[in-house]
């Protein structure tokens, strides 16, 4: 894929551009909020069909300056998912604290279809809207700060996103250190016109089905 960053920049604080990506988050989110309310309320009843038990998923990220939020998501596993996840353990594929299997049998039926198509980060409009997250940012991580080396904190400097450069390299297996320097990046080089950019290419990796979310 062509890469989305062209030259590498310095301008790590700048408040205008901040202010404007905020007010954008927050019109494109009104905007698409009638569209995807009728999306998420289908999701919700399927998921509660097949495995009764909360439809949202609330998992304690780390946000800008290592703050623990709560990120929603649509529920994709079995509601004694987190019990399981020690049985599982030894079918961890990447490098602690990050956790993944695939064909993880934690999840339900409908929760793979939710996550392949992505619509179980759907939720996260809320997220965007309180201010927690943006549409494009480094993703929030599920472990905390003090587990970041200090060259790590960088990506901590602003929000989190709902989609992100990493993202839409199209490879879902890479280790925290390599999606930490892909922020970084991003971080790095931040414009309008880049956050342009990997929206569209979320939208083509959601549809070929080959992002990371």
């Amino acid at each position: 894929m062509q890469c989305l960053v062209a030259r590498p920049r310095t301008y790590l604080f700048r408040r205008p551009y901040e202010a404007a990506k905020r007010v954008c988050d927050v019109v494109a989110c009104l905007l698409l909020m009638p569209l995807l309310l009728p999306v998420m309320a289908v999701c919700a009843v399927a998921i509660w069909l097949d495995d009764p038990g909360p439809v949202l998923f609330r998992q304690l990220r780390t946000g800008r300056g290592g703050q623990r939020f709560r990120m929603l998501k649509f529920r994709t596993m079995y509601t004694n998912a987190q019990e399981l996840k020690s049985k599982y353990a030894h079918l961890n594929e990447l490098s602690w604290p990050d956790f993944k299997i695939t064909d993880d049998p934690r999840v339900t039926k409908v929760g793979r279809l939710l996550r392949k198509t992505s619509l179980d980060e759907l939720p996260q409009i809320i997220n965007v809207l309180k201010g927690e997250m943006s549409l494009v940012g480094p993703r929030p991580t599920s472990f905390e700060a003090q587990t970041y080396a200090l060259w790590q904190t960088e990506r901590l400097e602003v929000s989190p996103g709902v989609t992100g450069l990493w993202q839409v390299r199209g490879r879902s297996d890479i280790d925290f250190d390599e999606r930490a320097r892909l922020d970084i990046e991003y971080i790095q080089n931040r414009s309008f016109w880049l956050d342009v950019r990997i929206l569209v290419a979320t939208v083509g990796a959601v549809l070929s089905r080959r992002g990371a979310y």
